[in-house]
């Protein structure tokens, strides 16, 4: 069988079929983690799903790879965080335009070939330190109290739970537990079925008829999908540089790696990673004027559609129309489902991250690996995300000229960031 892209076997009757069963299996599975993810990144519930829609559809169609599911994922919500606290929520939009256009250049510029050589122990570190940040930036949903502002999560974090302790909310806490034993058991034992949806759908249906006092994602807006010009006169581009520098690499990074595992998953190494940087920005070109968060490729989903037979750029493609579909048929009862149960399935996602075995035997392989490695880790905690970077990644710089020990300087192509 060909692995041409542009095979005409994609208009058989079969293979097409085959390829809108697995978008819409993807869909089951992405839905949940849209939905979680825009309202992750502070700009709501509509935001991720505008971003799993149409940065879906553009990265699939332009991107270079033919199984890549793109989206809103766990990893960028880090960044943007800080960005709304302090810019406010058109802030991102205006960051994900510029790194649009940092990607497009990244990839005219035929850079996709050399992001892959960063230091392995300072990608799992980095990649440790996102998924606890991750983790605790969903305290404050599943303990039912208000998000607290913070220059530092562990602040933010340690607010939250006093504010719980004053005044304690027995219920978001046990849906939110509840979201996440469904989805660390059921992931393990039903790794081809949507378990996070199938989660979320039972708390709902739960929630609603015990009439428990959750907090809601509340009514999507009915014209969420209306294009908007109304951010390109904010002030402030300037100062926001830094941030989209930081959403760029990230991107870049993470899609480069989820092509490369997802050619190894399907049998073939047929990728463009240039290609792939222009895809990805062109699709992070166009969601912003729809209101959407920065988007990446994202390999969860990606494993998911190979595993459910893809073959082409229609499964991707598909994935992102079949959720436009769910949104526009099921508005009312997606803005019933209690925030503690997408805190909960974000937790999870984040504990599936952090590959304990990985973690160990890369520390394990010298010091000059488990310094990098769990300082970038703590400074990702600690910090943000471009401090971490630099303080890692300069690190190892230093430390590698001084001889301390053997580093492995090339990331795995199994390691990788997760959704």
């Amino acid at each position: 069988m060909s692995r041409n892209p542009l095979n005409p076997e994609i208009f058989n009757l079969r293979t097409v079929a085959t390829n809108l069963l697995a978008g819409l299996t993807v869909a089951f599975v992405a839905l949940p983690l849209a939905l979680a993810f825009g309202i992750g990144s502070g700009l709501g519930a509509q935001a991720g799903l505008v971003t799993a829609v149409i940065a879906g559809m553009i990265a699939s169609a332009l991107g270079g790879s033919r199984y890549q599911v793109s989206g809103p994922t766990g990893a960028m919500t880090v960044i943007l965080i800080p960005v709304v606290s302090l810019y406010g929520a058109t802030a991102v939009l205006q960051v994900g335009l510029m790194a649009s256009a940092l990607l497009i250049l990244a990839g005219l510029l035929k850079l996709g070939r050399h992001i892959h050589r960063l230091p392995t122990a300072l990608i799992e570190g980095f990649t440790a330190g996102i998924a606890i940040v991750i983790a605790m930036q969903q305290v404050a949903f599943v303990l039912g109290v208000e998000l607290q502002a913070s220059d530092h999560i562990w602040q933010s974090v340690i607010d939250e739970v006093r504010i719980w302790i004053d005044e304690p909310r027995p219920w978001p806490l046990i849906i939110g537990i509840l979201a996440i034993t469904a989805n660390l058991i059921g992931a393990a034992r039903w790794p081809k079925l949507p378990v996070a949806l199938a989660s979320i759908i039972a708390l709902t249906v739960t929630a609603n008829f015990l009439g428990l006092d959750v907090d809601r994602i509340g009514s999507l807006p009915q014209d969420f999908i209306a294009p908007s010009l109304d951010f390109l006169s904010a002030g402030n581009w300037l100062g926001l540089v830094p941030a989209a520098l930081a959403i760029a690499f990230l991107a870049g990074l993470e899609s480069l790696l989820s092509a490369k595992i997802a050619d190894k998953l399907a049998g073939s190494y047929d990728h463009d990673p240039n290609r792939e940087l222009i895809g990805q920005g062109v699709a992070n070109l166009v969601v912003p004027f729809f209101g959407g968060v920065p988007a990446t490729a994202a390999l969860a989903r990606t494993a998911v559609n190979i595993r459910a037979g893809a073959t082409s750029r229609l499964a991707g493609f598909s994935h992102g129309l079949f959720l436009l579909i769910f949104v526009l048929l099921l508005a009312p009862q997606i803005g019933q489902i209690p925030l503690a149960a997408l805190g909960g399935v974000l937790i999870a996602t984040a504990y599936h991250m952090v590959r304990v075995r990985e973690l160990i035997y890369t520390a394990s392989r010298s010091r000059l690996d488990m310094l990098v490695l769990v300082i970038t880790m703590i400074s990702t905690v600690a910090l943000d995300l471009i401090s971490a970077l630099a303080i890692g990644l300069l690190l190892y710089l230093v430390l590698r000229r001084t001889r301390l020990s053997y580093l492995t300087p090339v990331i795995d192509p199994e390691e990788t960031l997760g959704d």
